[in-house]
Parts: structure tokens; C-alpha cells; sequence
């Protein structure tokens, strides 16, 4: 009998390790492949396995990767609220909570604000004849002229305060270092008919800076708007 249980233990543990084994084998297929089809099929063949939460967090991840990616393709602000209903926690909500914000900027102008004018001519007394225009000096001509580092960018508009909007600037600082590197952000508040928007906005910059600051940004599908002096 003794014998006879021990042959029953023996079997049990090789039947134990055969499946251990099965299942490690498997499971490093299934990251090999690394779809959403073989987490999922994985998961069907050991729902309660050594490896299945691993699989079921992966499996998350790319179909969170998926949607995000038909988000951002769509480009639209229907695209990015319906990703954050679905995924209102995820690795990209918080983008898709910026983006949802920046389509304000197709409902507030954006522009800088404008140069202060030359109050106008006086105009001449009845008898007197119109004098001549007298030759603009180098500084008054320079005065009247957009300077050369007048021109700046929009890097995002929130509704959610001032707060939010120099967390955005410290968040593309991190991913963009050369690219921003020496400048200092300004929050200009702005009201609007549902509120106040908060315009996160760099300024003092050369055309070129500018451009290529937008240029690089829109590349990496971040919005960025050219600010004209």
C-alpha cells in the first residue's frame, strides 16, 4: 500500500511538473507573439495559470496602445472623449485629457497681442497747408517695426486652471529638452463665454525659433500654434 501511494505522489508530481512546464512554454510563445490574439488565447487556456494576470494586464495595455493610436489618427475631439470614457485611467489619459482641452483653441483666438499703434495724424488747421512727412528716424522706424524676436508659440489651452497648463510646459521640458531649452513659459488667462481658458504660451522668439519649435512639435503630433507679432 505504501508503495502504492508512493507511486501515486510520484505521478501526481510529474503530471504537476509536465504542466508547469506547458504552461511556462506557452507562455513564452505568447510573449514572443506579443498580440492581443495570444494574451487572450493564453488567458482561455489557463484562466487561472501562474502567468494569467500578466497576460491580462498586457492584453490591456495593447488594446488601450490600439484605441489611442485610432484616437490620434481621427484627430478629432469626439476621438479623444471617447477614449477617456473607455480608459479613464490609463497610460494616455491624461494626453487625451490635453488634447480634449486644445480644441478650445479653435474657439479662442490665439494670437499675440497686437502692437501698439501710432496715434493718428492731427489734422491740419483750415489755412495751413499739410506739412511734410519728415524722414522716419532709424530708431522710430525700428520702433514701428515687428522686432526680430517678437514672434512666439501657443503650446496648449486649458480650462482646467493655470496649474494644469505649467504642468504641460514641465512635461514637454522633459521630452523636448534641446529643443525649449532657455525658455520661460507664460500663462495668459483668457475669459470666454464658458469660462476662463489658461494659454500656455512662450514668447520673445525669432521667426525661425518659432517655426521650427512648431515644426518639431506637430511632427510628434503635440499642438503647437505660431504665434505673429
Amino acid at each position: 500500500m505504501k508503495n502504492k501511494a508512493a507511486l501515486i505522489v510520484c505521478l501526481a508530481l510529474v503530471l504537476a511538473l509536465s504542466a508547469c512546464s506547458r504552461q511556462q512554454s506557452d507562455w513564452e510563445k505568447t510573449r514572443t507573439a506579443n498580440t492581443t490574439d495570444a494574451y487572450e488565447l493564453f488567458i482561455k487556456k489557463y484562466p487561472n495559470g501562474e502567468f494569467t494576470q500578466q497576460a491580462q494586464a498586457r492584453a490591456k495595455e495593447l488594446y488601450e496602445e490600439r484605441d489611442w493610436q485610432k484616437a490620434r489618427d481621427a484627430d478629432t475631439i469626439e476621438a479623444y472623449q471617447a477614449f477617456l470614457k473607455q480608459y479613464p485611467e490609463g497610460k494616455w489619459t491624461e494626453e487625451a485629457r490635453i488634447r480634449v482641452e486644445n480644441f478650445t483653441l479653435a474657439s479662442a483666438p490665439s494670437g499675440a497681442a497686437p502692437a501698439a499703434s501710432a496715434p493718428p495724424a492731427a489734422a491740419p488747421g483750415p489755412s495751413a497747408a499739410p506739412a511734410p512727412s519728415p524722414a522716419p528716424s532709424p530708431a522710430a522706424s525700428g520702433a514701428a517695426q515687428p522686432k526680430s524676436h517678437s514672434y512666439g508659440v501657443q503650446l496648449g489651452a486649458f480650462k482646467s486652471g493655470g496649474a494644469a497648463a505649467n504642468k504641460r510646459w514641465a512635461e514637454l521640458q522633459k521630452q523636448y529638452p534641446k529643443l525649449l531649452t532657455g525658455l520661460s513659459p507664460n500663462v495668459s488667462p483668457r475669459k470666454i463665454s464658458s469660462g476662463t481658458l489658461y494659454r500656455l504660451q512662450v514668447a520673445d522668439l525669432s521667426e525661425k525659433r518659432a517655426s521650427a519649435i512648431c515644426k518639431t512639435l506637430k511632427a510628434h503630433s503635440q499642438p503647437c500654434v505660431l504665434l505673429h507679432p
